[in-house]
This record gives C-alpha cells, structure tokens and sequence, in this order.
C-alpha cells in the first residue's frame, strides 16, 4: 500500500465515522470527554515519560541549531500542563452542544416551513507544531462539536503525542468510534492529506503566514489560516503607568514563545521619555533583547541602554521569544495604522484612561482580538470560556479569533412541507409566501 493510500484510508474512515458521530447524543459525547479525562489521570507518569523522550532530544535539537529554543518551550508537559489537559475535557463537557441549535425559522406558507440548524463540518485536519496538549484541546472540541478529526503534529513532540492520541484511541473504540480521530506524523503524510478533498472538509494550520499560504497553494480543501501572532500594545498619551508597566512586562514575559504575546510595543511621544525608562529596566532584567526606532534609542541611550535599530522587517517579526521592538508614535492614529499595517491582525491592545481614545481604537483596528487595558496574553480560546481552541484564525470567514466549539459548526437548511410545488409559487396566479418568523424553542 502506498502512503497516499494509507492517508486516503485514514481520510476515508474518518468521513465514515464523521457521520456516526454527528448524530451522537450530547450525554453520550460527554461521557467520552470524562472517560479520556479519566484515562489521562490514570496514565499521568506515562505521560511525563513520553514526553521527557521528547524533550531530551529536542534540547538536542537545539543545541545543534535545528530546532528553535520557543518551539522547545511549547513542547515541555510540566505536571501542571498535563493536568490542565483534564480541565480542557472537563469544561468543553460542561458547554452546550453547539450541534441540533435552531437559528432561524420561517413559515413559507400553511404547513410549509423552512428552518436553519447547526451541523458539524464534518472531518477537520489540523497542523500543529510542538504543543502536545493540542491534541486534547482539538479532540475536545471535535468531539464535543460532532467532527471527526486527522490530528499532525511536530515530530518533535512525536512520544508525546502518539500515547495521548492512544489514550483517546482506547475510550473511543469502546464506542465504536475509533476512527473519528487519527493521528499522521510525516510530511510525506501531510502532502498525501492535502489531495483528500472528497473526504476532508477543512484544514487548519497553526503556524507562520507561509506555511498557511504555502498549504492553502497546495490544496483544493478550504483551509482555516491560523496565521502568525505579530501582536501590539501601545501605550496612549493618557495611560496610567501603574497599569501599563506592569501589562507590557506580562504581555511579553508570560509566555514569550505563545503567538499572543507581544512583539511590537508602540509608545505615543508624549510620554515616551517618562515611561521607557522602567520599561527598559524590566524587560534587560528579563534578559529581553531590544531594539527601537530612532526615538527609542535616544532615549535608551540617554539611561546607558544600547538598542539594537529596528529595520524594516523586525516590525513584520514574529519573535516567540525574549525579543521585542519598540517604536515611538506621535498619535493614536499613527498607531492604529502601524498595526493594521505590520501587524498580522491577530491581538492587539492598548493602555489608555480615555475612553473615547479606547473605543476608537477598539472600533479602527482591524484585528481578530482588540483589547483595552489588559495584556495581549488574553488571547486564548480557554481564557474566553470557549473551553478550548483549536486555534486563532486571522481569517474573516465564518470563525475569527480563538475558535471554540461555535468555530467548529456550520449550518444547514430543513424544510417540511406536503407536496408543495414550485410552479405555485409563480406566475400570474402565484401563491404568496408568507416569510412568517416562527419561535426558535
């Protein structure tokens, strides 16, 4: 068998399973996500074994310069992480089933009427690098969400994924439901997977902008681009310095290898000699490398900070890691068009006490998460009560911003009627419709 066989077998059963599962009672899709919970609760130490295997070549990796020091950040399952995979399961258990909801309703005529409910998409294949806990977070919400699911991760977390992927496996299979999730693990895999356009109905990528747009050039299957984290603070001529200290350091230092955290920090002018010393004095105490504009080096300069000069293409970086460009602005419009320009429309925030200056840069930034006052850190499918995400997407399509269960439905039109027929409905004697809103309980 060749292996774009053995991709379209996996693709094959998995629409095959696809349609058992979306017709799967709510109780039933819970007791799977408890039952996966419980198996990873019973197989903690083997968990942490997995992914120790992982790490200890990965950090081999990165000593020789093949793999990068965040991308080894992602991968670590800390007792912490694993338990929080059981929080993941329990609460995308404890959300309504997004599948069966009734949107519209409409009385065409006497005994004729049309109706729009949500449905699964059917089978999802998602690419993800480094992040073992994906694979729970997007088995969760397929599940949850009706979808079968092909699941690719890094090789480099490949001990990691494969015994969460068996775990599931062993619940899944007492259910008859063994082919709803399946795991490939190559790049030859990956080529195979991009020609099962007849089974596969989405593709969402996690990763950088060429390799959304380098899948979505190679496949006829719709993809959902989750697209890179260039993500923005600036920090208003009226923002109150105890606030935005603190929020720039979070937004940058929390989780630096996470796409929602910080890379471009924008400074209005006025303020700019004030607060950049503090910030400067926490983020070098961080070991942040910095670089600025002009401006910025300036002032760093004048407080015996030397910054790198940012050129053109530092302001379009993605970092995921302890770097970070500082640019000065003469106004909140120059802001708002500096990250609509060079950002990747993912998270972007500002720090302001006017609230006039706060809703017009809620309102004019074009990004899938706009905030006011908080760190870009709060990106996050599990932060928003979505109970998990099976990514960010930058796309304006049906799902934008973390993409939970309602991310993971589409709809479809019903229609019951009695034997009505079209030609009645036209001509000279037409009957009427009716268009009469109906209750959707």
């Amino acid at each position: 068998m060749s292996q774009i066989d053995t991709i379209q077998e996996i693709a094959e059963k998995a629409k095959k399973a696809s349609f058992r599962l979306a017709n799967i009672d709510t109780i039933t899709k819970n007791q799977i996500l408890h039952k996966i919970s419980q198996k990873i609760t019973q197989n903690k130490d083997k968990i942490a074994e997995e992914n120790q295997l992982d790490v200890n070549l990965a950090e081999k990796m990165v000593a020789e310069g093949i793999l990068s020091k965040p991308l080894l950040n992602r991968l670590i399952l800390t007792n912490d992480k694993i338990d929080q995979l059981n929080v993941y399961l329990e609460n995308v258990a404890d959300l309504d089933d997004p599948v069966g909801k009734k949107q519209f309703a409409v009385k065409l005529a006497e005994g004729f009427e049309l109706e729009r409910i949500s449905c699964p998409i059917g089978v999802v294949a998602i690419i993800f690098e480094s992040r073992p806990e994906v694979v729970i977070q997007v088995t969760a919400l397929s599940l949850k969400s009706g979808n079968a699911v092909i699941l690719k991760g890094g090789s480099e977390a490949k001990h990691s994924n494969r015994i969460l992927f068996q775990l599931i496996t062993q619940v899944l299979e007492k259910y008859d439901l063994a082919d709803a999730v399946g795991l490939i693990e190559t790049r030859e895999d990956v080529a195979g997977l991009f020609g099962q356009d007849k089974a596969i109905d989405l593709i969402i990528p996690r990763g950088s902008n060429e390799f959304v747009k380098f899948i979505q050039e190679n496949t006829k299957i719709p993809v959902l681009g989750h697209s890179s984290g260039i993500c923005h603070l600036y920090l208003d001529r009226e923002c109150d310095f105890q606030k935005a200290i603190p929020v720039v350091l979070d937004s940058k230092l929390d989780y630096p290898s996470a796409c929602n955290a910080l890379e471009n920090l924008l400074i209005h002018q006025d303020i700019a000699s004030k607060i950049l010393p503090d910030i400067l004095k926490g983020l070098t105490d961080a070991n942040v490398k910095l670089l600025g504009c002009g401006q910025t080096i300036s002032i760093a300069n004048t407080h015996g900070y030397n910054l790198e000069t940012a050129k053109e293409k530092d302001w379009k970086m993605e970092y995921t890691d302890l770097i970070l460009s500082i640019k000065i602005v003469s106004s909140i419009d120059e802001a708002v068009d500096f990250i609509n320009t060079y950002g990747s429309h993912h998270t972007d925030s500002i720090i302001t006490e006017n609230l006039q200056s706060a809703e017009q840069f809620l309102s004019r930034v074009d990004s899938a998460c706009v905030f006011h006052n908080v760190s870009t850190r709060f990106s996050d499918g599990y932060v928003f009560g979505l109970g998990a995400e099976v990514g960010i997407s930058t796309n304006k399509t049906h799902s934008r911003g973390p993409v939970g269960l309602d991310g993971m439905v589409i709809y479809k039109y019903l229609l019951r009627g009695n034997g009505e027929l079209r030609a009645s409905f036209s001509g000279k004697n037409a009957q009427p419709f009716l268009h009469t809103p109906l209750p959707l309980d």
